[in-house]
């Protein structure tokens, strides 16, 4: 049955693939562990001109899209997703690429090649849990997928 109405923010879910994306399964996509809040992105590259039969009004055409998910959350050792995102904040090229995936709460889902770039590591307050913050940005065009009805 199709969900309708609204939701807490809380029912979308994520999680990675702590093999690095390259043929990612069902099992190596990991659930990431105390995570508390996100933000999304989308930008587009937007082609601009002014033709002469449009009497000087600007015609537009948006020839490039990039998606960044901004995740903050906590530390929690043990857990394979939020091990795999920590163990990712000194890595560079290659070895920082892996498939993350976006689980709406209507059963849509979005994957998105990606690489991450992690922001906050382990910083903070003497008393304060220990942070993870980190940015998802999409390396190739995700694939979306509605829920199956």
């Amino acid at each position: 049955m199709e969900k309708t109405g609204v939701y807490p923010v809380y029912e979308n879910q994520f999680a990675v693939d702590i093999k690095g994306g390259d043929g990612s399964t069902e099992t190596s996509m990991k659930s990431i562990a105390d995570m508390e809040s996100f933000s999304v992105s989308i930008d587009g590259n937007t082609e601009e001109w002014k033709p002469f039969d449009q009497k000087g009004w600007t015609r537009r055409l948006v020839t490039g899209k990039a998606i960044t998910i901004s995740v903050t959350g906590k530390r929690n050792v043990g857990d394979e997703g939020n091990d795999y995102i920590n163990g990712l904040a000194l890595k560079t090229g290659a070895e920082a690429h892996t498939t993350f995936k976006w689980n709406f709460p209507n059963g849509d889902t979005l994957t998105i090649p990606c690489v991450i770039s992690v922001t906050n590591w382990a910083s903070g307050d003497s008393t304060a849990v220990a942070p993870l913050e980190f940015d998802v940005m999409s390396d190739g065009k995700p694939t979306y997928a509605p829920a199956a009805v």
